[in-house]
């Protein structure tokens, strides 16, 4: 009597794996969870790898340097600056005119609006704190090349410069609705407290 024979049991067809698996010797990604663009349901995620090489910013908040509301008010900050950089460019009446050439752009509310939060953003910061934001989030240089930019070269520089861009991006978590006074608040308090106990 022959044997009945078996059915082989339906296996899922192999997924194709999109990841990449050799990475240029000079990278610095770390994985971060992002919405699925191929998504059948709305909500899925799915774990990619960003470049940070360029990116303080990013860098800083992948090693846990930086809480959620200074990573977003720091994205913030850089957004209006390139929002508001996109602007009018100046016409240069030297130039000889060219048929064809753009015409002046007008400003759009959502520039004007980047440029009223940016000067906000500058006046809270004051220059010091608006430099190095502006060194660190616009010109993406990180803690070393900061001193070297100022002549100042040291590790103790370095946590200086980092101690004071993480002030910063604290303020500018307030001017950006992502956090409350209530840490700088706390700051002054304390601040207080220490000059009443000297006298």
């Amino acid at each position: 009597m022959a044997r009945p024979r078996r059915s082989k049991p339906s296996r899922m067809p192999k997924t194709h794996d999109s990841r990449a698996h050799e990475r240029p010797r000079n990278a610095d990604v770390v994985p971060v969870e992002i919405d699925d663009p191929l998504a059948l349901e709305p909500g899925e995620k799915i774990v990619a790898l960003r470049s940070v090489r360029n990116d303080p910013l990013g860098r800083l908040h992948a090693h846990k340097q930086l809480d959620d509301a200074q990573y977003r008010a720091g994205r913030a900050f850089q957004n209006d600056w390139e929002r508001a950089e996109r602007g009018p460019q100046a016409i240069d009446p030297s130039r000889e005119h060219v048929d064809g050439a753009r015409g002046r752009e007008p400003v759009t509310e959502g520039q004007r609006q980047a440029v009223l939060r940016l000067n906000r953003a500058e006046r809270e910061l004051g220059a010091d704190g608006a430099a190095i934001t502006h060194d660190v989030l616009v010109h993406g240089l990180t803690m070393e090349l900061v001193g070297q930019k100022r002549g100042l070269v040291s590790q103790r520089w370095n946590d200086y410069f980092a101690r004071r861009f993480k002030e910063c991006l604290d303020r500018l978590a307030v001017v950006y609705g992502f956090s409350t006074d209530r840490v700088g608040r706390q700051h002054n308090h304390a601040a207080r407290s220490v000059q009443r106990t000297d006298r």
